[in-house]
């Protein structure tokens, strides 16, 4: 199968974006790579892609849980064998699916950075056959990173413990030029393709709007586009929980969204919003 026919099949386009082919056949040449490219860019094809085209495993590596969860049901949904795995509360008790992993039929793993250096995962992947390793938001190692550089700098010790380097790629829509090379230089990265496809987001429009009455504006700009979705953000929970209220009094689908409401309401509140049963989301 090519990489245009598993893009078609699998995923339902008829060509890639810019950028995407590029990324794709240096992993499939067994190149490591390392691509910025905006949101929105199709960054997730790029290695999904080539998970399918590939021998053995692809472990992909990012710290956003619902991103994680989103993409393995995705993947699921067309076909594809996928999971993620999550260590729980530092627990080297929780044990990953291992079975259709060590088998390689579960072709693309979807891991939290800080499982790394836990040693029941590194049992596990010293008997898996691992293709490629796929850092996302990979920004998030450099000295310039984030609060998860701790735990992602865990990466490389990972790699270096597999019983065979595999192919390495680094995504990330973050990375000023020293961003760029640190992660290179981190990583590790060997004669690595690098793809900048640029910042700029066409479909992304700013305005500021000067007002007294906040909640006057809000309704009115909800009733100005009907059957639309968006986000409202509020600087406090407080003023989430009584905006979603007043939203909701005056006819509106919308549901909230913030660290202080239960861990299942999060989580049905956030599904509502995806699937468009409550178009807007106050958060």
């Amino acid at each position: 199968m090519t990489p245009r026919e598993a893009l078609k099949r699998y995923f339902g386009y008829d060509s890639f974006r810019p950028g995407q082919e590029e990324i794709v056949s240096a992993l499939l040449a067994g190149r490591d790579a390392l691509a910025i490219m905006p949101t929105g860019a199709g960054k997730s094809l790029c290695y999904q892609v080539p998970a399918l085209l590939l021998p053995g495993l692809t472990l992909v590596i990012s710290p956003l849980i619902s991103l994680m969860q989103d993409q393995v049901k995705g993947l699921n949904a067309a076909g594809i064998h996928a999971a993620f795995y999550q260590l729980v509360a530092d627990r080297d008790t929780d044990r990953p699916r291992a079975g259709p992993g060590r088998r390689g039929q579960l072709q693309t793993r979807l891991r939290r950075a800080r499982t790394a250096g836990k040693p029941v995962f590194r049992s596990f992947a010293a008997g898996a056959d691992i293709s490629m390793v796929t850092v996302d938001e990979a920004h998030c190692i450099s000295q310039w990173g984030q609060d998860f550089r701790p735990s992602y700098l865990k990466i490389l010790d990972f790699i270096d413990s597999l019983p065979r380097r595999p192919i390495v790629s680094a995504f990330t829509a973050t990375a000023t030029r020293e961003v760029k090379d640190d992660i290179v230089c981190t990583l590790r990265l060997h004669d690595p393709k690098v793809l900048v496809t640029g910042f700029d987001r066409p479909n992304l429009y700013f305005q500021v709007e000067r007002t007294r009455r906040k909640d006057d504006f809000v309704i009115q700009y909800l009733r100005d586009h009907p059957g639309e979705s968006g986000i409202i953000y509020c600087a406090t929970r407080k003023n989430v929980d009584k905006l979603q209220e007043l939203l909701t009094e005056y006819g509106f689908a919308a549901t909230k969204y913030h660290a202080g409401l239960p861990a299942e309401a999060r989580r049905k509140n956030q599904n509502d919003f995806i699937y468009d049963t409550a178009p807007v989301i106050v958060a």
